[in-house]
């Protein structure tokens, strides 16, 4: 738990936009108006379950209006409130700033523990929150786009987007009113990896650049290198799982609720993630050796840590403790300003969640653009893209047997370069440019301004700039 010092997750956001700003020549009516939450909404809604009235408490914060939609997820949890709510949106304003999607942010929540009720109880507690929301513009296609968070899935986006199209029946763009819906329901190939394969992309980009690699005091490539993940849900398993198989590192720390798996030669990702969904934790599973104590393995050696569930988990408390070199917050705010403060002083290179985490509402863009433009992504160029491959490969081996056959192309390039591009593919495409192109004007800022310590302060300085500027461009 945090120390008792320790500020609240409102007051590290704004602690560490402070720090920026303090860097920044802003005039101080326009930091202000960037700072505030615009609007919070608070819900509460009666539903009949088994057989009595029960009340639910829900929020819908809106932070930044600069452009719109708004977006931002909706999570499901028992200490869900306004603070946190309202926490979540600003981080989603500088986030989608940062990897350039064209949204404001907003985030949502409703205090309930999803274990506690059944698959159809779930159904009409989410369609009467999303009906509270609809009625009130806070969902909307223009105006307020949710999406998965924390809690909820696919699942509860295929509710909330029909409970739209219920209430607003001639509305042609009903699909894009929220984001990370099933596939068969409007949403897009590669949405529910999304986060978890940004964050191997913006690893990908980190150790793509050797001052920085140097700067965290490792060297090398991923290939090998030992992973820590606090929690194995929809972001650490996509990222444990692209990391271990894909890029040859090693998960040797797996942390969740009931406890840790410790193994210094790396598990196999798919089967400890088998193992929890069959017997709800990692308690017994042979992939590695089990501590009741999972948060230990937060202080364990390794060379990588990911925390990617909830915020605050690393703190005053325990920040002290932790040796990685390189922490990657693949969770929002999980390690609070305090303990910021005190793994930097040690030389630890933090990469920030508002940039680290940002794969979800990039993919989230995509399904958007493919809701209001209806059609999918490659299906108007793939076959086109293919034929003019295919007269480029013709030519070649025409050329080569004109040659006497003296050199020829490998089945496998042929097959692979003949391939057109699907909408997986593109999606994959666009998420590594938009990572790529992220950490790169963070980079520039970190390395180009003697007063910027860190990539958490360059990147609210490059998000804040482009709020500022949005601002300014509509008269403000």
């Amino acid at each position: 738990m945090a120390g008792t010092n320790e500020p609240s997750f409102r007051e590290s956001v704004d602690l560490m936009f402070s720090q920026a700003v303090a860097r920044m020549d802003l005039p101080p009516g326009l930091e202000e108006k960037i700072r505030v939450c615009n609007a919070t909404y608070t819900v509460r809604f009666g539903v009949r379950l088994r057989g009595q009235l029960h009340t639910f408490t829900g929020y819908r914060s809106v932070h930044s209006e600069h452009m719109e939609p708004v977006k931002g997820g909706i999570r499901y949890a028992t200490e869900v409130n306004q603070n946190e709510v309202e926490a979540l949106a600003a981080l989603m304003t500088y986030k989608c700033a940062l990897v350039e999607t064209p949204f404001g942010g907003s985030k949502g929540g409703l205090c309930i523990n999803p274990r506690d009720w059944d698959e159809h109880e779930l159904e009409q507690i989410t369609r009467r929150f999303a009906y509270e929301l609809i009625k009130r513009d806070l969902i909307s296609p223009s105006q307020n786009v949710p999406a998965p968070d924390m809690g909820t899935s696919e699942r509860e986006m295929a509710w909330i987007a029909d409970q739209y199209n219920r209430m607003n029946t001639t509305d042609i763009n009903a699909n894009a009113c929220v984001t990370g819906k099933p596939l068969h329901g409007g949403g897009i190939a590669g949405r529910v990896e999304a986060t978890g394969r940004g964050v191997q992309y913006a690893l990908h980009e980190f150790f793509r650049h050797p001052e920085d690699i140097a700067t965290a005091g490792l060297s090398g490539t991923l290939e090998g290198k030992r992973i820590i993940v606090q929690g194995l849900g929809n972001v650490g398993y996509h990222a444990a799982q692209f990391l271990s198989v894909e890029d040859g590192a090693r998960i040797t720390g797996i942390i969740e609720r009931d406890g840790g798996l410790f193994n210094p030669d790396g598990m196999n990702v798919d089967a400890v993630a088998h193992w929890i969904r069959v017997n709800g934790g990692v308690q017994g599973c042979p992939e590695g050796a089990y501590l009741a104590d999972g948060a230990v393995l937060l202080e364990e050696e390794c060379d990588i840590l990911i925390p990617a569930a909830v915020e605050g988990v690393i703190n005053l408390g325990n920040a002290a403790r932790v040796k990685a070199p390189l922490i990657i917050e693949a969770a929002n705010g999980p390690i609070t300003a305090g303990a910021d403060a005190v793994l930097r002083g040690r030389g630890a290179v933090i990469i920030p969640d508002l940039y680290a985490n940002a794969g979800g509402v990039t993919v989230s863009y995509f399904e958007w653009v493919k809701n209001l433009s209806h059609i999918r992504f490659g299906r108007m160029q793939r076959r086109q893209e293919e034929a003019r491959h295919k007269l480029i490969v013709d030519q070649l081996e025409t050329l080569s047997e004109a040659l006497g056959n003296t050199w020829s192309l490998t089945p496998h390039f042929k097959e692979r370069y003949l391939r057109g591009a699907d909408e997986l593919e593109l999606v994959r495409s666009g998420l590594d440019d938009t990572m790529r192109t992220a950490y790169q004007s963070m980079r520039e800022v970190w390395h180009g301004r003697e007063d910027i310590p860190d990539l958490r302060t360059a990147a609210y300085v490059v998000a804040i700039t482009r709020v500022a500027e949005s601002y300014r461009a509509k008269g403000l």
